[in-house]
């Protein structure tokens, strides 16, 4: 539900206006020149109205990048999606596996028809696992 626009604006509320046309200004929707002219409408409304008049051609801020306040923490469940770093994690040691088992499965293969080479295919498997061992812990600290 709106705020009534007749409501007396805060001096809290005059400064998260003015913060919002300092962001808007940073991504190019207005000039430095609106930007001050806006600030010195902003910083004379009385009312919430009058603040709203401000920034009504702009868009609406994101609501999911606004920090939810201490009270509603605890009714919020956050939703942890996986970043780049996870992604691609898993398509590595999936790739590891992949390339890891064909290459044991060739020397396996070999081995069961006569031609007994020594363990070769631990030198593809094992640096490039050492590897992705070390970035995947270390990827976790962060």
């Amino acid at each position: 539900m709106p705020p009534n626009p007749d409501i007396r604006a805060s001096d809290a509320d005059r400064d998260r206006v003015a913060g919002l046309l300092r962001e808007h200004c940073a991504q190019g929707r207005i000039t430095v020149d609106e930007l001050n002219e806006r600030l010195e409408i902003v910083y004379a409304s009385k009312t919430l109205g009058q603040l709203q008049e401000v920034t009504a051609d702009l868009p609406e801020e994101d609501l999911y990048e606004l920090p939810v306040p201490e009270s509603q923490r605890a009714a919020v469940e956050p939703v942890r999606t996986p970043g780049v770093m996870e992604r691609h994690g898993r398509e590595a040691w999936a790739a590891w596996a992949a390339v890891s088992t064909i290459n044991l499965g060739i020397w396996l293969l070999l081995a069961v028809t006569g031609t007994m080479v020594y363990p070769w295919w631990i030198w593809v498997a094992g640096p490039w696992g050492v590897v992705l061992l070390v970035t995947t812990v270390l990827g976790r600290r962060r």
